[in-house]
């Protein structure tokens, strides 16, 4: 037991039933998320599964047009495997990839890991007040209703 992470944006390798566990019941942002969306969502995304021991226990993913803009989403790591450094790792990945380089915007959004994505030059808005959104957090309880 290395505890070494490997990143791999091999979809095949991507446990699907731990992602969508997360998501729908560890994440802040997609509670309640449905199986399908959550595989339809890979299916349209360039996605980064982190693996420990043959096990996944990161994931991000993004979603670009590979040309002028890119948004990171859906990043995490497993409780039990933070404080490990498997974030910056899964971020720096991400960063480096030949796919997602020269972009004139690559935008996130989140809660508490500012510093996290300081460090890889992402900033507030310059102009926040170009910027908007429809903005649904309980869209997968209401469907559920």
């Amino acid at each position: 037991m290395d505890g070494k992470l490997r990143i791999s944006t091999d979809k095949g390798q991507l446990d699907l039933a731990l992602i969508h566990g997360f998501l729908s019941t560890g994440s802040t942002w997609a509670q309640g998320i449905p199986l399908s969306t959550v595989r339809r969502s890979i299916e349209h995304s360039l996605c980064f599964g982190g693996y420990v021991n043959g096990s996944q226990v990161a994931f991000a993913r993004v979603i670009s047009d590979y040309a002028t803009f890119a948004n990171l989403v859906d990043v995490f790591v497993l409780p039990e495997h933070r404080g490990k450094a498997y974030g910056k790792q899964m971020v720096e990945a991400v960063m480096a990839h030949t796919d997602l380089q020269g972009l004139r915007r690559f935008t996130l959004a989140t809660f508490d890991a500012h510093e996290l994505y300081a460090r890889h030059g992402f900033t507030a808005p310059s102009r926040p007040d170009t910027l908007m959104e429809i903005y649904r957090p309980g869209i997968y309880q209401a469907a559920r209703s």
